[in-house]
């Protein structure tokens, strides 16, 4: 008994799919070509490194915050990578979802960075869960925007990580210091006006000036410039969704113990009242002092 042949090797390529290697072949030896043509100057991109972050736009965006083990993890920002990329030139660099598995749950993503005047590449395959962590435990993503938006999450991660993987360390170092000098600077604003602004900001998104107190481990009134660049640096995370408000002051939380004694506790005895005592509103911003 025979069986017939197949009409078609397992190994055999579509004639698109062999088009479409060739063209990327040969996009990439182009781009080798014209970098190896037109070598970068590092000088020109080490002084359009320092002038860029001066910027305060740039810097308030360099850095990340978001919680890991119970700590704050903390370093330059997928947004300082890129930008330091577009610097060095002759830099590819970007993300690629291979394939998306629904039933399973998963997505198959390749994040890679390549210098290519030196020919030095940096790539990881990695597997991202559609899952998302909340306060009540982790949730199954199946909505397709959910679902972009984790992979895209995930994959500037790794993303950051190629990147600076392929630029020099120096390059690298010299930035963060530069674009930290200027968050703590604070575009030239008076730190009463940057400590005011991020009160209110934060009062906003419902974080208190106490929580800010005890974030930072001292009062108002002693914060520094660096707290004020701190402040900014986690507001900007929990802005883009690195990490939640909860995350970065979590809530207190009052056990029943507590709640029992105080209910138990006696009411506190009357006050007579102060003769010729000016009345104090009774919704004092939290930033604002009584009349004197």
């Amino acid at each position: 008994m025979s069986f017939p042949a197949p009409t078609q090797p397992a190994t055999q390529i579509g004639q698109a799919t062999a088009i479409e290697l060739s063209r990327a072949e040969a996009e990439v030896k182009a781009a080798v070509f014209v970098a190896k043509q037109n070598p970068r100057d590092i000088e020109t991109a080490q002084a359009e490194m320092r002038f860029v972050c001066t910027q305060f736009a740039v810097a308030e965006k360099a850095f990340f915050s978001y919680p890991k083990a119970k700590q704050i993890i903390k370093g330059p920002s997928i947004h300082l990578a890129r930008e330091l990329a577009l610097i060095w030139g002759n830099l590819q660099h970007g993300t690629m979802e291979l394939s998306r598995d629904t039933a399973a749950g998963q997505s198959e993503i390749l994040a890679y960075a390549w210098d290519l005047q030196r020919n030095s590449r940096s790539s990881q395959i990695f597997i991202a869960p559609h899952v998302m962590d909340t306060q009540k435990g982790k949730k199954n993503l199946t909505d397709l925007r959910d679902i972009y938006e984790n992979n895209s999450n995930l994959g500037a991660r790794r993303l950051r990580e190629a990147i600076f993987a392929v630029l020099p360390a120096w390059f690298v170092a010299e930035a963060v210091q530069l674009c930290q000098q200027t968050l703590d600077n604070g575009n030239g604003t008076p730190l009463e006006e940057r400590i005011e602004e991020a009160v209110r900001e934060y009062k906003a998104v419902g974080v208190t000036l106490q929580q800010l107190e005890k974030k930072l481990g001292r009062p108002r009134a002693e914060w520094t410039d660096k707290d004020a660049g701190e402040l900014q640096v986690i507001y900007q995370s929990v802005y883009r969704g690195e990490i939640t408000r909860d995350q970065a002051f979590p809530p207190e939380h009052i056990t029943g113990a507590e709640i029992t004694k105080k209910k138990d506790a006696p009411p506190e005895a009357p006050t007579e009242p102060v003769p010729d005592a000016k009345p104090e509103p009774a919704d004092w911003p939290e930033t604002a002092q009584p009349p004197q």
